[in-house]
């Protein structure tokens, strides 16, 4: 599953889905890099 996550304030990245963390943060992984960021969420109307 892709998910997308926010590394900075202005820097998202998007990736497959690997794993939550405690802290709130999830790992996603792109080719063979995995970042960790705060997930974000899509946009309810």
């Amino acid at each position: 599953m892709l998910r997308t996550i926010l590394l900075g304030s202005c820097v998202s990245v998007q990736g497959t889905f690997e794993r939550q963390l405690e802290n709130g943060r999830i790992l996603v992984r792109v080719g063979t890099r995995v970042f960790e960021g705060f997930p974000i969420h899509a946009k309810t109307t």
